[in-house]
């Protein structure tokens, strides 16, 4: 039966939240607000809740709720003042306690008031991406510190508790004082393992796990009047370090950490700190008072969130809700197996020392010095490299020592070192790999124009510390990026490892660092996908913008093929539609950019190559040989401007699909022929300018903060891109004036490409450029997923066999499983998975139509798409598909040939 009529109105009324009072509708004394009631609220809040017809009840609500997000406001007003006048009087801990948020919350409000208000400074945008750093670093500390805790300490010990608030509040002192970049993960937690192997020495046997109870030494005897006598000296010169190699292997393997480094960071940054605070030779376990009271100090100098708070779970450093593992949307077996094992996820320390160990694995069998095969390369050269490899190793070693020690800090020589060392391992195993794949190549041995070019090697050597860099410091890119690499805004770079620091430590153009990347990455295949990530990641950001500074070799490129005319564009809109391939390999790109001005010898050991070919001295030819790195560049530069401009479109112009092409050859000409424009800019910045230039010549309505709005959910944005655009050069009295993109696209872009922009609108527009195609990136690998554009959680895989065909199956061969149905007992995917195992012979014998040519040498520098010497194999088909398109082929002409003849029996 139905309910009754009178239920209807009260049931809705107990689902209401605690604190909102329920006012029963039958009571009209309820139904009218009530002026006197509100006598206290704002005047204009009151009207509102008057003209809307809300009960008292509504009107109390939405005050409280209306004076909580106020004051919360009221708190991040306050703070991003403070901090861009530079007279703050209060901790972030202060505020967020009065505010009651947590960091994440606390910075995602100021972010959010900036996008309304645009109130944060490109300083104060600096102190909040390091603070965010330093926060997610801290954060993974002790969610690792708890763990590892669980595994010293006894858990029925008195003193665990005690303990843990030593060590914690120990190690927290010991970071800021030691370490000078505290957001390096890994540094900070071999000091923490530092500070736990000195107190584990110190604590009381019954308070330990048996694994720690037979680490410990036996307890020193008290510093005698003597060494109390002789400290000054001891200060001096710093005694021998208490270290117990025991213990420390002990706590290295149970952490997977490599002792040798946890051992030099005992010995420099962690008995530095014991010493200043004259607890090396002390035998007892440090006070918690005076450690907690000694770290209010620095917590109070700094303004930042206060560490010890994860100890009591505050609520101002909570741990962010993430959204479900990858491992968790994973569909599970049904029924789960029992002997199936979970792997749980990575924490960040843990994925961090894995990678290390990988690194350091691949390493094993490099040594620091040439290897034979190397040296026999050296040799063969017509002029031996060897002395001047050797000696720029020696130089670049010391520049990056030293910039290592400024940036992490003075006491960390060895461990730039020890990095240096991975790099230059790293150095000699591509190289070596790569002089081998060019030999097979080119059959040829002496490689002494290449081998004797200063900027490969230093390309080279600056690619491999890169990786050893990433690997260490968690592939950081963004908060090292173009926007404190140019010195926006006279700031200064910041002192993280990030990327692009290894180009500043070097002196290296991004360009010519650019063109070593690729065959890197095809050169050592034992690359992490994270790895390759990251450099996939740097080679767009040279791209877009670090390619682009002045002074850069890519202005005098473009200058010398402008000058060379049509003949020698560096590429023509008629090859956009073609696949990104090529043959040119490293050695290929740093002996084929030819400088204004040069002769172009050819490389003595590359004949037949493009870039062997004899050039005729300059008084003799006017021009200069095409460059095919700034060609390739070119292309690559072009397919991620189009993916950028494809990905804008879909979040907002899905209903005008037919304005993604003209602004794309808006987009083509700009970077062709008014290249001038990407100066000390970003490649986003003409995007979006294209966008809202075309938007408006077609009358469609599309507002610059619409679509900066839009740009905020890319990957790659950055607030910097649309808040801090060069308006002008300026002058030596004046630097370059910078402002938002709006006042860019007003006063630069829609001034440089006026006439242009209107040709769009003439009954008679220009001709469209043809869309370039989007191959798959040679970075990716074959099994990883693809985002759909447009969307936050889509994903497409690519199939796993694409040899099989699902013409090759019949009823007979195959089981057939309807999606969604049923699917039966469990052991069917077993059951199709030997059947799909054991039908690979049989559609190969199937499809053998003959004896297949022998496969020729794979090019291992050469893109997708083309991987045959003899560059027959375009598109990157399958040898199925190729089959199955000669058959087709075959087929076609058999029905051609028989139609012929039918047609001329019928003369007959």
């Amino acid at each position: 039966m139905p309910p009754k009529k009178r239920q209807t109105g009260t049931t809705p009324n107990k689902e209401v939240k605690t604190g909102v009072k329920s006012v029963s509708p039958d009571k009209k004394e309820n139904a009218q607000l009530s002026v006197k009631k509100h006598k206290e609220k704002d005047e204009d809040f009151v009207a509102l809740c008057r003209t809307l017809q809300v009960t008292d009840a509504v009107c109390d609500h939405a005050w409280t709720v209306l004076e909580d997000t106020q004051r919360r406001m009221w708190g991040v007003c306050l703070y991003v003042t403070a901090s861009n006048m530079d007279v703050a009087s209060f901790t972030l801990t202060q505020v967020q306690k009065a505010v009651a948020l947590n960091v994440k919350q606390f910075l995602s409000l100021v972010r959010k008031l900036d996008e309304n208000l645009d109130t944060i400074s490109h300083r104060l945008h600096s102190v909040l991406t390091r603070l965010e750093k330093r926060y997610d670093v801290m954060l993974a500390l002790y969610q690792r510190f708890e763990k590892t805790c669980m595994k010293i300490f006894s858990a029925d010990s008195v003193k665990e508790k005690e303990m843990q608030q030593i060590s914690w509040t120990m190690f927290l002192l010991a970071k800021g004082r030691a370490l000078q970049m505290e957001d390096d993960l890994v540094i900070a937690f071999q000091l923490l393992l530092c500070v736990l192997g000195f107190l584990i020495k110190r604590c009381p046997a019954d308070a330990l796990q048996p694994l720690y109870q037979s680490s410990i030494s036996k307890a020193q005897s008290p510093p005698t009047r003597t060494s109390r006598r002789n400290q000054s000296k001891a200060k001096a010169r710093p005694p021998e370090p208490e270290l117990d190699l025991e213990l420390l292997d002990s706590l290295c393997k149970e952490n997977d950490c490599n002792p040798e480094e946890v051992k030099n960071v005992y010995q420099t940054s962690f008995c530095a700190f014991l010493e200043s605070m004259d607890l090396s030779r002390s035998p007892d376990i440090p006070q918690a008072s005076e450690l907690s009271r000694q770290y209010e100090e620095d917590y109070l100098r700094t303004r930042e969130f206060d560490g010890r708070l994860f100890l009591n779970g505050d609520e101002t450093l909570l741990a962010p809700v993430s959204s479900p593992s990858q491992t968790e949307r994973t569909p599970k077996k049904n029924p789960p197996e029992e002997d199936a094992v979970l792997i749980p996820p990575q924490t960040p320390v843990r994925a961090a020392m894995n990678s290390i160990q990988q690194l350091r694995l691949d390493l094993t069998s490099t040594g620091d010095q040439p290897s034979a095969n190397l040296v026999v390369y050296f040799k063969n050269c017509t002029v031996d490299p060897t002395e001047g490899v050797l000696r720029r190793v020696n130089s670049l070693g010391q520049r990056f020592g030293q910039r290592f020690c400024q940036a992490v800090g003075p006491r960390c020589e060895v461990l730039g070192s020890q990095r240096f060392t991975l790099g230059v391992r790293q150095y000699y195993k591509v190289m070596e790999s790569m002089l081998k794949s060019e030999e097979k190549r080119l059959s040829v041995q002496n490689f002494s124009k290449l081998l004797n070019d200063s900027t490969f090697h230093t390309s080279l050597l600056a690619c491999a510390l890169e990786v050893v860099m990433a690997t260490y410091g968690g592939h950081g890119v963004k908060t090292g990026g173009y926007s404190h690499a140019t010195g926006g805004a006279g700031e200064p770079a910041e002192t993280d490892l990030c990327f692009p620091w290894i180009l500043d430590v070097f002196e290296l153009a991004p360009f010519d660092f650019y063109k070593v990347i690729e065959s890197f990455i095809k050169a050592e295949p034992s690359l992490s996908k994270d790895i390759v990530k990251h450099l996939e990641i740097c080679e767009h950001l040279i791209m877009e913008t670090l390619a682009w500074r002045t002074g850069s070799l890519v202005f005098e490129l473009l200058k010398q093929a402008q000058e060379e005319g049509p003949a020698e564009q560096l590429e023509t809109p008629a090859t956009f539609n073609q696949p990104l391939q090529h043959n040119h390999t490293a050695a290929d790109l740093y002996l084929s950019p030819v400088r204004p001005g040069h002769r172009v010898l050819p490389p003595p050991a590359c004949p037949g190559t493009p870039t062997s070919q004899a050039a005729l001295p300059q008084a003799q030819t006017p021009q200069h040989p095409r460059s095919n790195s700034l060609s390739l560049f070119y292309k690559k530069l072009y397919r991620l401007a189009y993916t950028r401009l494809k990905m804008l479109c879909s979040y907002l112009l899905s209903s005008n699909p037919e304005l993604e092409p003209i602004m794309w050859t808006l987009l083509q000409y700009t970077l062709q022929h008014q290249y001038e424009l990407m100066k000390d800019r970003h490649l986003d910045q003409l995007i979006m300018s294209a966008m809202y230039a075309i938007c408006k010549v077609k009358n469609v309505d599309l507002r610059f903060k619409t679509i900066v709005t839009a740009y905020k959910n890319m990957p790659n944005a950055n607030q910097e891109t649309f808040k801090h655009v060069l308006i002008s050069e300026g002058h030596e009295l004046r630097g370059p004036h910078h402002d938002s993109i709006i006042v860019f696209y007003n006063q630069v872009f829609m001034q440089k490409l006026k006439i242009n922009i209107l040709q769009y609108s003439s009954p008679r527009p220009p001709t469209l450029s043809p869309i370039p195609q989007i191959p798959r990136s040679p970075y990716k690998f074959p099994s990883s997923p693809h985002r759909v554009p447009g969307s936050n959680n889509v994903y497409i895989s690519p199939l796993k066999n694409p040899r099989m065909s699902p013409g090759i199956m019949t009823p007979r061969s195959r089981m057939l499983v309807s999606i969604g149905e049923s699917f039966g007992p469990t052991n069917r995917f077993q059951q199709i998975n030997q059947m799909v195992n054991s039908s690979d012979c049989s559609v190969k014998r199937t499809l053998d139509l003959g004896s297949a040519p022998k496969p020729l040498k794979r090019l291992r520098f050469d893109t997708d798409g083309q991987d045959e010497s003899d560059g027959s194999k375009t598109g990157g088909e399958s040898t199925l598909i190729q089959k199955l398109a000669e058959m087709s082929s075959t087929r076609c002409r058999m029905q051609e040939q028989k139609l012929k003849e039918d047609a001329e029996s019928g003369k007959e």
